[in-house]
């Protein structure tokens, strides 16, 4: 058990880079994974880490949230002592990627870090998909008397990686400058890209509440940029796989990594599992129609047509001489027969008539609206 840390889950980012699929949830909220949110990879890989208190920064729009939590059974979080806890965010607006971890937050919830008496508090970004265990990273903070631990991951060259931020350490992994990418040199190599996750003693982080809470929304991070002096900060690096959502093009590629088998081997078949609201399907049929080939379908959908390179999600029908290729099919979609879908994401409650085609690209993949009917 990690009863010496709490956790907390920023999952109020919005963003208008889904095209529809984050309209009315947060990226948190977003289905992924035949049967997940994906809220669920940080909120599994906190209670796999004996996290018993674990509070969820919510946005406006925070209905699809509550729906999916409830009171955090899926998750072993409806106990008398600590569980889920839901905070409401301080921002109403579009949260940008610089405040991700805005301590106006932080102050709007200043009663759930005060009632605690763990000695830590374990922050990430509930908009990555990634399972990881934080116990040898609390060792690590605990070992070095870190006021701050930042987890990080050693990359050689992230050029594919166009913004966040990059740590600079010492020998002893102790931070000795926080940067953002957007303001290296081009062609620089980076060797650690901090990943939103963090460690930080609880005194610290109230202290940093009680100082900072005046001034607008204010990144935790800019804060520990500029008291590199006084606070000690340091990084500790992680192997697992990160996945961050932020646009369309990232979710369509993240759930395609599905597709891999290894990609699924770290995220779903190592020893923590990732848990989700429970829902008693029975199993998909497959009728003597259907072929299906490297896809992932989850229980409860009919399928009759031809299922390649695909995403299926609960209760969807797929009806004979359908084409399914390349596509992300959310919840209790009908797809009549013959119509076709490639490099498409059909949001949940879609119906597609028959000999309709649906063509998106690779880059660009076209996305249905909710209970849209075509």
């Amino acid at each position: 058990m990690m009863s010496n840390a709490i956790g907390i889950i920023y999952a109020n980012s919005a963003t208008d880079n889904l095209q529809g699929l984050a309209l009315k949830r947060p990226i948190a909220a977003v289905p992924f994974g035949g049967r997940y949110r994906i809220l669920d990879f940080a909120l599994s890989s906190m209670v796999n880490s004996g996290i018993r208190t674990i509070g969820v920064v919510t946005p406006h729009h925070y209905r699809p949230l509550l729906d999916h939590l409830g009171a955090g059974k899926a998750w072993f979080l409806d106990r008398k002592d600590g569980g889920l806890f839901i905070l409401p965010g301080a921002n109403h607006g579009l949260s940008g990627n610089n405040h991700t971890f805005c301590v106006k937050d932080l102050q709007t919830n200043l009663e759930y870090l005060q009632n605690d008496f763990a000695e830590n508090v374990i922050i990430c970004s509930g908009e990555q998909i990634f399972n990881v265990n934080f116990k040898n990273v609390l060792e690590f903070h605990n070992d070095k008397q870190a006021d701050v631990t930042l987890i990080y991951k050693g990359i050689a060259n992230s050029g594919d990686q166009t913004d966040g931020i990059v740590l600079e350490m010492d020998e002893g992994q102790k931070v000795s400058n926080i940067l953002d990418k957007k303001a290296l040199e081009r062609g620089m190599l980076v060797q650690s890209h901090f990943v939103n996750m963090l460690i930080i003693r609880r005194k610290i982080l109230l202290d940093i509440v009680e100082r900072y809470s005046t001034i607008g929304c204010i990144n935790l991070i800019d804060i520990f940029a500029s008291n590199l002096e006084v606070l000690k900060i340091y990084g500790s690096p992680t192997c697992s796989l990160i996945g961050t959502i932020r646009t369309l093009k990232e979710y369509f590629d993240r759930s395609m990594d599905l597709l891999n088998l290894e990609v699924r081997g770290k995220l779903w078949l190592g020893a923590d599992q990732i848990h989700t609201k429970i829902k008693d399907n029975p199993p998909t049929q497959y009728t003597s129609q259907a072929e299906v080939s490297n896809s992932l379908i989850a229980s409860g959908c009919s399928i009759s047509g031809e299922v390649v390179n695909s995403i299926i999600f609960r209760g969807v029908i797929v009806e004979q001489g359908c084409k399914i290729k390349n596509s992300i099919i959310l919840p209790k979609c009908h797809i009549h027969a013959q119509a076709q879908t490639d490099y498409a994401v059909l949001d949940k409650s879609v119906t597609v008539n028959g000999k309709n085609v649906l063509k998106g690209s690779l880059n660009n993949p076209l996305v249905v609206l909710k209970r849209t009917v075509i």
